[in-house]
């Protein structure tokens, strides 16, 4: 792993990891906390790098220093996943294999919680990282495939690493999409023709609302993946996934509908697929299509019951059905498993006032309100006030 100041995260990572590894390479870019002091504790291997905006050029020196025949790659902000290491033994036991990709699970982020990562791969002079900012190994192993075809990739299905740099204070803490689109744009005039780079940016244009850029670049990368002799499915989902996200911005719902339908059938892991899914299903729940809708949250809850958006939005669309019930149930399970999930609490307000249930609808209402105070005030605000026309006061 590669840190700086990280004194705070580091040691749940470290933690999450003794019980694997024979050995902790930890390369330090400048440090001024405790986080080389920490490192040093749990008997890590610690080297200093002086930064140089370049992520690749730093794995590849923390690499110099690794011993062991496989390398796990992990940012202090993460944590391995228990529950996944018997796999991840049985899977490094395996002569012929050369990379394990693994599931990370995005913790905070809304939309797609799930991301696959070439993270977990064999020690091989041949296997080096590269591009700037998203460093990977991606094209390195694929080059090394080819002169020695034996060499096999597999995909661990259950979830490896928790990342919880899509919290809302990593997010504030960190000017992550600044970052990742100066890189990605200089790496971009160098390597016209890179896909994945082309995906990244491309998201980054369309979240900024930037979308003739956003649009362009993604475009591009689909084009340059279909002139290419493999198509890559995970290219191809992120590619179609934000064009559809770009297009449902540009209220052309019928684009984004058909964006989304391609990603969907992208031959990759179901809870990888997530956020088109959700997405899908919101499209044809603001064109009416509420059957379809609720099929389609009704999948992403099957794939994934501990998503609190499936749930939310399931019971959102049971509600508009008329079936109150079957939404207060979703509703609260979205509470559950997100307490301070304001919008779920305003939802099963709302439909337990339908059901008649007004003492239990006025807790989840008054709950509500106390959330949206610190992050919507307008909106907690806009609540009191629709509840003092019914005569109501919370």
């Amino acid at each position: 792993m590669i840190v700086r100041n990280e004194a705070e995260r580091l040691p749940r990572c470290l933690e999450s990891v003794r019980d694997l590894v024979d050995e902790m390479v930890v390369l330090d870019t400048g440090s001024t906390d405790e986080t080389v002091a920490i490192a040093q504790s749990y008997g890590a291997t610690v080297a200093a790098y002086p930064w140089n905006d370049d992520f690749a050029a730093a794995r590849n020196a923390a690499l110099e220093s690794v011993t062991s025949d496989w390398v796990l790659v992990l940012d202090a902000d993460e944590t391995l996943c228990e529950p996944a290491i018997p796999a991840i033994r049985q899977s490094i036991a395996n002569d012929d294999l050369l990379v394990v990709n693994l599931v990370r699970q995005e913790i905070g982020a809304e939309q797609s919680p799930y991301s696959l990562v070439s993270r977990l791969f064999r020690r091989h002079p041949a296997v080096r990282f590269d591009r700037p900012y998203h460093a990977l190994v991606d094209d390195s192993v694929l080059a090394l495939k080819a002169q020695e075809p034996h060499w096999q990739i597999v995909d661990l299905p259950m979830v490896a690493i928790a990342h919880a740099g899509y919290e809302p204070g990593a997010i504030a803490q960190q000017n992550k999409s600044a970052r990742a689109q100066t890189a990605l744009e200089r790496y971009l005039s160098e390597h016209p023709d890179d896909v994945y780079a082309r995906s990244k940016l491309g998201a980054i244009y369309v979240q900024a609302g930037d979308f003739a850029e956003g649009l362009e670049t993604l475009k591009r990368g689909l084009k340059l993946q279909e002139q290419q002799s493999t198509v890559n499915p995970h290219l191809a989902y992120e590619l179609h996934y934000h064009l559809g996200i770009a297009r449902a911005r540009q209220s052309l719902p019928e684009l984004a509908l058909s964006h989304y339908r391609v990603a969907l059938k992208q031959p990759i892991g179901d809870r990888l697929k997530l956020g088109a899914a959700i997405n899908l299903g919101n499209l044809l729940k603001s064109t009416g299509n509420l059957d379809e809708a609720c099929q389609m949250y009704e999948t992403c809850v099957a794939i994934d019951s501990d998503f609190p958006l499936a749930h939310f939005n399931l019971g959102t669309v049971l509600r508009a059905m008329g079936k109150s019930q079957q939404a207060i149930a979703h509703y609260e399970r979205a509470i559950q498993l997100a307490p301070n999930y304001a919008e779920a609490h305003q939802n099963l307000g709302v439909a337990l006032l339908k059901l008649g249930r007004v003492r239990d609808s006025l807790k989840a209402f008054e709950r509500a309100i106390a959330l949206h105070e610190t992050t919507n005030p307008q909106e907690a605000q806009r609540i009191r006030q629709e509840l003092e026309k019914l005569q109501f006061q919370v």
